[in-house]
């Protein structure tokens, strides 16, 4: 017995050489180096480089968590097994990315399906301060829930078609839907009540919403809907009325995002992406895909989403004060790369982009069997996610869009991907009735959870983390938690 334990711990140990050092230098991922170059023994673990680069980055007595990359593989064992060519002859850059120093537990267990929609429930979202939860329904009603007694607050009437996307502004203070009807409504999700009527000029239905993010506008009141009329209209939500109508696609326009920088993407069935300055300016046009662009995610998302909300709960007094906490957080997350855009096609494939420097893509990224339904950057921006109806989910290089991983489980088209804030899990919803949440450090099935009796459509993990929130055809909500 003792013997075959002895022979397994041999089998795990990897054939170090005999005290050898190699000479690296820790870089960040911006390229600037970091302290001098150092002799490091080759069995150097990440905790090992974690405990060094805080002391050479004075943090010793607020010690940061980070990963290490030598050339865009991790460091997870040590520094000899992940090297790819094995010498101690040559130098190595290990390049570090900060992790998120709060921890997200993985939600276990259901702590409430509720019901009230009367026809699939085709949306979900969280608030951006995570006190709130909307859903979109085919019923032509939104709904608010209380998240503290997990019970329905308000219904939110007024639409005549399938409410098919809801979006709430950055600072929490309007909800806004867009539906079948071929109208944007605008609510007050405090009172349930609508703010005027239904915002029309669409002549067609509105398939995607993107408000102004908050560090350039804490007013939080300019808001783009996206049409199968070929469109894409900016509003003014104070007003209520329209600014400019974007026009040049030949074909529906799938999915519109607003960018830090204030230039705003759309997608189209035309095969292009589109990007605009805030005045409705054409300014490039990105080519490539062979077929409808379905869905579009910039590396920035987690953190436009959330503006000046983050983990901690610190609440902003004025209106200025929330504008630097969102620009800070802007620019913490971006770093001083240009804000980066994938996109995914019924062609199979994704671009990876840097429409700020460059119209041509970074990278085409192939793997998918099937159409690409959904992508989604994790919060740090080191990570995308897509979901396909080929039954996968895979992982991409968030810095260069290289394949890291396929993750295998679903039996069906898995429709939306959603991180945790943390960026350390992943969570699927799938035709065939599960959400999972996968681990992304060992890439498989942490969480299997059934309860759904009918495809999920949609899935949302709260900015907090403390909470994820799914809906589909069987018409119920269900909250998850710890």
């Amino acid at each position: 017995m003792a013997s075959r334990q002895k022979r397994k711990a041999a089998a795990v140990v990897e054939e170090l050489p005999a005290s050898q050092n190699v000479i690296a230098q820790f870089k960040s991922v911006d390229g600037e180096s970091t302290g001098p170059p150092l002799n490091l023994p080759v069995n150097a673990t990440p905790d090992q480089l974690e405990m060094l680069l805080n002391q050479l980055m004075n943090t010793s007595d607020d010690p940061q968590p980070y990963s290490f990359y030598i050339e865009e593989t991790e460091i997870t064992k040590n520094l000899w097994s992940d090297m790819k060519t094995k010498s101690t002859e040559e130098s190595i850059t290990i390049v570090y990315q900060p992790q998120a120093v709060f921890k997200v537990r993985a939600v276990t267990r259901c702590s409430s399906t509720l019901s009230g929609h009367t026809e699939a429930i085709l949306s979900v979202a969280f608030s951006p301060d995570g006190t709130q939860l909307a859903t979109g329904s085919g019923d032509t009603t939104v709904r608010i829930w209380d998240l503290n007694t997990e019970t329905p607050q308000h219904t939110l009437k007024g639409h005549k078609g399938w409410v098919l996307y809801i979006a709430w502004a950055p600072d929490g203070k309007t909800l806004a839907s867009g539906s079948m009807d071929n109208t944007v409504r605008l609510w007050d999700p405090k009172s349930g009540k609508a703010l005027g009527d239904g915002l029309k000029g669409h002549t067609k239905w509105i398939t995607c919403l993107a408000w102004e993010p908050y560090h350039l506008n804490p007013k939080a009141n300019r808001l783009a809907s996206s049409s199968k009329d070929h469109t894409v209209r900016v509003w003014d939500t104070s007003m209520r009325r329209m600014i400019m109508s974007i026009s040049q696609h030949t074909a529906a326009v799938t999915c519109v995002k607003w960018g830090g920088e204030g230039l705003i993407y759309t997608a189209s069935q035309d095969k292009t992406i589109k990007v605009w300055n805030s005045s409705g300016v054409l300014v490039k046009t990105l080519q490539g895909h062979g077929h409808w662009v379905n869905t579009l995610a910039l590396s920035t998302d987690f953190v436009l989403r959330t503006g000046p909300y983050d983990h901690t709960g610190k609440r902003f007094k004025t209106e200025e004060e929330g504008m630097k906490m969102a620009l800070e957080r802007y620019q913490a997350a971006k770093g001083k790369q240009p804000e980066r855009l994938v996109s995914g096609s019924d062609d199979f494939t994704m671009f990876f982009w840097e429409p700020e420097a460059n119209k041509k893509p970074l990278a085409r990224l192939t793997g998918h069997q099937k159409l690409v339904n959904h992508v989604s950057f994790s919060p740090d921006g080191r990570l995308i996610a897509s979901a396909s109806f080929d039954n996968s989910v895979k992982l991409w290089d968030g810095q260069s869009g290289k394949f890291i991983a396929s993750l295998r489980g679903h039996v069906g088209p898995v429709y939306q991907v959603c991180w945790s804030s943390d960026s350390r899990m992943l969570i699927s919803s799938s035709k065939d009735t599960t959400l999972k949440i996968w681990d992304l450090k060992t890439q498989k099935i942490k969480l299997d959870l059934p309860g759904h009796l009918d495809e999920v459509f949609s899935v949302d993990w709260s900015p907090g983390g403390d909470k994820v929130a799914s809906g589909g055809k069987d018409r119920q909500l269900k909250v998850w938690r710890h």
